[in-house]
């Protein structure tokens, strides 16, 4: 991507400050070359242990732009405790927002003169069993064309509890986005306008991209061998 910027008042990329992070966080330690458990590591590695390693939250300043963004998105109306934490990573910044005040930065985002984040590039979903009561996550990419700045929202809920406020009615491309996400990791979207499935069949049990979700196949005789299903003979994590 190129480091032009439309108004040579902005930032380049390579105007912006790494961003410290005051602690890791470590949401999962894996073991082995590919995260087998049990049997049926043939890597020779099964005796790594290999933490992963969650990039910790930043402090201020943060570096150019990303300091004007983050006081501007925090003076909208009710959005004093909306960012939980700032993560800045690899020339990047992330703002982890409160799921109850998702829709209303979304919109402060969209709306205020001085952000104009009006391009929803998308929403994905990301499963991480270990991250007790912060499994699921939901990250959202938006563009602003106006001033030529990305950013990433990220929101955390519990398998317990997988909710979270559709923005359609803000970015109403989202719709298929969040039908998607829904599909693949189970995030509920309160208020999506026809949350069903888009990939999966409509009788599909599961959601097949969460960690937990079976790996599935079937068990195949190969001349005169017996081959179990993939689910049946590792899990990864």
């Amino acid at each position: 991507m190129s480091d032009e910027t439309q108004d040579g008042s902005h930032e380049t990329r390579v105007d912006l400050l790494k961003g410290d992070a005051t602690e890791l966080e470590v949401v999962e330690v894996r073991e082995g070359s590919f995260g087998v458990h049990g049997t049926g590591d043939t890597s020779g590695f099964g005796g790594l242990r290999r933490p992963v390693v969650m990039p910790g939250a930043s402090t201020a300043p943060y570096g150019g732009w990303f300091d004007e963004v983050a006081e501007r998105l925090a003076a909208g109306e009710g959005l004093a405790d909306a960012i939980e934490k700032v993560v800045v990573h690899r020339g990047e910044i992330t703002f982890f927002i409160r799921r109850e005040l998702l829709l209303q930065a979304a919109r402060h985002l969209r709306d205020d003169a001085g952000l104009r984040f009006e391009f929803f590039s998308g929403v994905s979903g990301v499963h991480y069993p270990g991250d007790a009561g912060r499994e699921l996550h939901a990250v959202y990419h938006l563009l602003s064309m106006t001033h030529n700045r990305r950013i990433r929202l990220e929101v955390t809920c519990p398998d317990t509890d997988p909710h979270v406020p559709s923005v359609v009615s803000v970015y109403p491309t989202a719709d298929w986005h969040e039908r998607e996400t829904w599909d693949m990791f189970g995030l509920v979207f309160d208020g999506h306008p026809h949350l069903t499935r888009i990939l999966m069949p409509d009788d599909w049990a599961g959601h097949p991209q969460r960690k937990d979700h079976p790996l599935g196949g079937v068990d195949v005789e190969f001349k005169g061998g017996f081959i179990p299903a993939p689910d049946n003979r590792r899990s990864y994590s």
